[in-house]
């Protein structure tokens, strides 16, 4: 896929990393204040351009960080956010709710309707402080989330919610209209009524699962859909690795099952064999794909996001992604990085 201009530009030096924002809303652990001013400046001053956040994201604390980190530094990313989901004030709203601590004193509401769509809008430029946003994603309309209530949840995202995105493109609010979901099937569903320009993409196309690539991936390059990749180390695990401790690591959001723990340390056993740090395995891989423009790192630290960049710049050698090849961890049709 070749663009003269990239929807998610990669950082000043080349490097194809974005700053995911959901650990900025407390994801699992609490980020200071200060921790998280540090982390989003620290990025900014690397020259990250593109930066991901949702109102999902700390109840709207990820959205204020950025926008806080943004004017101070005077800097001008293109930031990207999400849609689907409005926040209703409450005084008593329980202050942990869907894995993240701390967060604002607001409920959630599913809202796809034109009207939820334009009002969330406005809701995220007031809470990042800009007036113009970059890509804007409609958030988790699969399945999963929406159960008996997905076929009327996809009724309205073509009817409604992508024709209203698609109003406000015109009127030069936001730049791009995608899908921020980490289900495949949503994709191909809305795919198949209606044109998107990008997708956000979690953890459906990664060294540990790569369930994007057989029909949506090529999908995608076809049609010219540009992919921001997200859950690059799936929650967790590709950053951890396997472990030995009494709690398994995570995986998708949740404690890691047998078979993807197992997968996961014959990974390691391949990168101990070669010299390769998982975590710079799990970051490289998946950019070898045309279909796939930039990856978000989730950094909860400056240490991280520190480490994600030099984990992009290991050099690995072609014989051991023509390892994983060989040993069955990577399908015989995922393209592999440097052309191996």
């Amino acid at each position: 896929m070749t663009n003269a201009t990239p929807l998610f530009p990669p950082c000043a030096d080349g490097t194809r990393l974005g700053l995911g924002g959901a650990p900025l809303g407390n994801l699992f652990r609490a980020i200071s204040e200060a921790d998280a001013s540090t982390l989003v400046s620290t990025a900014l001053a690397d020259g990250c351009v593109a930066v991901d956040t949702a109102p999902h994201y700390g109840h709207g604390l990820s959205e204020h960080r950025i926008g806080a980190a943004v004017r101070a530094t005077g800097a001008t990313p293109k930031i990207s956010t999400k849609v689907g989901r409005l926040l209703i004030a409450d005084c008593n709203a329980q202050r942990e709710q869907n894995s993240y601590v701390n967060i604002l004193p607001f409920n959630q509401h599913w809202d796809f309707s034109a009207r939820g769509i334009r009002r969330s809008i406005e809701d995220s430029l007031q809470r990042l402080g800009v007036a113009r946003l970059g890509a804007v994603f409609i958030h988790d309309c699969d399945r999963a989330n929406h159960g008996e209530a997905y076929p009327a949840v996809l009724e309205q995202v073509v009817g409604e919610s992508l024709p209203e995105l698609r109003r406000l493109v015109g009127e030069g609010v936001i730049e791009a209209v995608g899908l921020g979901v980490n289900d495949v099937q949503v994709c191909l569903d809305v795919l198949d009524r209606a044109d998107l320009d990008c997708l956000l993409l979690a953890g459906r196309y990664s060294l540990l699962d790569q369930q994007a690539l057989p029909r949506l991936l090529p999908l995608c390059v076809k049609r010219n859909i540009r992919i921001a990749l997200g859950g690059v180390f799936n929650s967790g695990i590709l950053a951890t690795g396997a472990g030995s401790g009494t709690e398994p690591p995570k995986f998708n959001y949740a404690a890691a099952t047998d078979v993807w723990i197992e997968k996961t340390r014959q990974l390691e056993h391949v990168c101990l064999e070669f010299g390769v740090p998982l975590r710079a395995a799990a970051l490289q891989f998946p950019l070898a794909h045309s279909a796939i423009e930039i990856v978000m790192v989730g950094a909860q630290s400056v240490d991280q996001w520190r480490d994600a960049r030099a984990m992009m710049s290991v050099a690995i050698p072609p014989a051991f992604w023509h390892a994983l090849r060989e040993r069955k961890l990577v399908p015989a049709d995922a393209p592999l990085p440097g052309g191996a």
